[in-house]
């Protein structure tokens, strides 16, 4: 008899405990929906523990980075399980609220729903069937994964398609919202390689009348992030336009930037410094730093060498030390869409 009672009273307190993080859960993001998208709604479903344990067959399959593939009511999706610790629901939290109020847009992973009955919320995404562009971009992933170079035509329209959903970031609401976690892992493609950015976890908005805001501390001290965001914690749209940057160096060289092997020595140099100290007092070589499987692929003809030039320049001017010298996204967008264009009348 004690052990039955001992038994459904541990049930209760299970029972309990899942009732209480949903609607903890649940009304923060409710809270945070009604203001970050003025009370419209947005169709945003809840599963149960045991739906997603089913859907992706005990998380049997991870992509990585905590992607896991699973089936829910016979649509692929993926599923999202960082971590069951209680202190990173927010993030959680934020990215769901976030990417919901950016689902519009063609190039951001779409929520489809999450479970908020678990220590930290589980969030489902449309499905991305070519994964992770790192996958397809670095060198040794490539190698490593079997997968097919990707082309440059293709890098270049991923480039203009991510600029310009940064720019709809930074211009289309009445508080402007910086992602700071653009990079290679942050974008998946779909089946047509079109790029869908994630990971809104510590995206942020600058308050209105404000110019800037405090960013997330502990990526503040990363070495990839913008000087001046590790220097002060101080965030802007300009510190995007780093990251992106950042970005457009990784496509031109297929370089992960934890790893800079073929183009420096320095082991403690990234890959923004290392492009900016072979600028200094002379042009790079565009024949030198270029991956070799796009120079390899024949494409573009006499116009490619002038075509990746433009865009290393533009990476060049995206990443520099002073904020105020960087464009925006809204001019990047432009210069990338003239670069697709051959109309290199660029003045940076």
């Amino acid at each position: 008899m004690q052990s039955w009672l001992r038994d459904h009273l541990f049930k209760r307190e299970i029972i309990k405990e899942k009732e209480r993080t949903f609607y903890e859960h649940g009304s923060k993001i409710l809270e945070k929906l009604i203001v970050s998208c003025n009370g419209k709604p947005i169709p945003i479903r809840t599963f149960s523990a045991q739906e997603i344990c089913l859907a992706t067959n005990n998380y049997c399959e991870c992509q990585e980075w905590f992607w896991y593939k699973g089936s829910l009511e016979g649509r692929k999706v993926f599923v999202r399980q960082f971590s069951h610790c209680k202190t990173v629901a927010n993030f959680y939290i934020n990215d769901l609220v976030i990417s919901a109020q950016m689902c519009g847009h063609n190039n951001v992973l779409k929520p489809i729903g999450c479970c908020l009955d678990t220590t930290c919320p589980i969030l489902v995404y449309e499905f991305a069937a070519n994964g992770i562009l790192a996958d397809r971009i670095y060198v040794s992933r490539v190698s490593h994964r079997q997968h097919q170079p990707m082309v440059w035509e293709r890098r270049l329209k991923i480039a203009r398609q991510i600029a310009h959903l940064i720019s709809y970031l930074h211009t289309a609401f009445e508080r402007p919202v910086i992602h700071l976690l653009i990079c290679m892992y942050a974008i998946l493609l779909d089946e047509h390689d079109v790029p869908k950015l994630s990971d809104f976890f510590i995206s942020t908005s600058i308050p209105k009348g404000q110019t800037y805001v405090k960013g997330n501390e502990e990526v503040r001290r990363l070495r990839f992030s913008a000087p001046e965001y590790r220097a002060s914690g101080r965030v802007t749209e300009k510190t995007d336009v780093y990251d992106f940057g950042a970005l457009l160096l990784e496509l031109l060289t297929g370089e992960d930037p934890c790893h800079v092997t073929r183009l420096t020595i320095d082991k403690d140099s990234t890959l923004v410094a290392c492009m900016h100290n072979r600028a200094q007092g002379s042009c790079i070589s565009i024949n030198e730093i270029v991956d070799p499987a796009i120079m390899a692929n024949g494409e573009g003809g006499a116009s490619l060498p002038r075509q990746l030039q433009a865009v290393l320049d533009l990476a060049l001017t995206c990443t520099e030390q002073d904020p105020q010298r960087r464009p925006t996204m809204v001019d990047v967008t432009k210069q990338l869409r003239q670069i697709e264009r051959f109309i290199l009348l660029l003045i940076i």
